[in-house]
């Protein structure tokens, strides 16, 4: 992280509210980018919902220090927050980094009591491209089913900010690299991927993107809407693609209700009905169940 941008990160992050407490470096996977750092309220009330924040890059970049912002202002609202690191291209390509958040969505999910929140609150929230793994690991059963997990069982939302979710034919180079042969791509786009029956969405995106074509996340929504899933979209004007996500720090507040968008939805979603028992020890019922 070059001088600019980390002092542009450290604006972002005390220009947000305090009162949060930090876990560093969580190792949820071998390597160096299986690490994540955990974000909570220091006061942590009953069932507090569990938010899995996965970073943008293109595929390519990121890192979840440059998204600590993110983890306070969340933290801020209530919700625990994990921003996990995953591996991106040249080092490895589709699926890879979809595997890789499903480990630390399974990590989450294991651990979630630890640190105060509760396992049946359990959310995903991805900006740009993590916005498009968010979106795959709960519209494709594949990535989270290697993990012992289902999305419509244990997750309970999913909100994506200016998210890649219909964005065939690909025209970048380094994307077809990425994303594989041409005979195989129909398979790597979430809206191939909806039945009807993932957790509800919250899709979210600026009319100023000029990175993400906004219309990816109404395509989205309508294919969803017509397969009688549960979706609801915002677009926020004069937002742009980076500008939608910083909005949601304390310095860039005004410009639109991102923050209480992400929050609102996320505390006001009830939990998943499990009908079996879950994994890695989770309870057959949302702990929150009964409040």
């Amino acid at each position: 992280m070059n001088i600019l941008v980390s002092l542009g990160v450290t604006v972002l992050t005390l220009s947000s509210p305090g009162g949060v407490s930090v876990r560093h470096d969580l190792i949820y996977a071998q390597g160096g980018r299986g690490r994540m750092d955990v974000y909570a309220p220091r006061t942590v009330k009953p069932h507090a919902p569990v938010a899995v924040f996965v970073y943008g890059g293109s595929w390519q970049s990121g890192e979840k220090a440059l998204y600590r912002f993110v983890g306070v202002s969340l933290a801020s609202r209530g919700i625990v927050t994990v921003i996990p690191d995953y591996r991106v291209y040249p080092e490895v390509r589709y699926p890879t980094f979809l595997n890789d958040n499903a480990q630390a969505v399974a990590y989450a999910a294991r651990h979630a009591a630890e640190w105060g929140g509760d396992p049946g609150r359990l959310f995903l929230v991805g900006h740009s491209a993590g916005a498009y793994n968010a979106a795959m690991l709960a519209l494709d059963p594949r990535w989270l089913g290697a993990v012992g997990l289902n999305a419509r069982r244990d997750v309970a939302g999913v909100v994506g900010l200016a998210g890649p979710y219909d964005f065939l034919p690909l025209r970048d180079p380094k994307l077809k690299t990425i994303f594989g042969p041409d005979d195989q791509l129909a398979d790597t786009q979430p809206i191939n991927h909806v039945d009807g029956s993932a957790p509800p969405m919250r899709l979210l995106a600026g009319d100023k993107d000029t990175v993400v074509d906004p219309a990816n996340a109404t395509r989205l929504a309508a294919a969803i809407r017509a397969r009688g899933g549960t979706v609801s979209t915002r677009l926020y004007p004069g937002l742009g693609h980076v500008s939608l996500l910083t909005a949601v720090s304390g310095l860039f507040r005004g410009r639109a209700p991102v923050l209480d968008d992400i929050a609102g939805f996320i505390n006001g979603a009830p939990a998943p009905v499990r009908a079996a028992a879950g994994v890695n020890g989770l309870s057959p019922q949302p702990v929150g169940a009964a409040s």
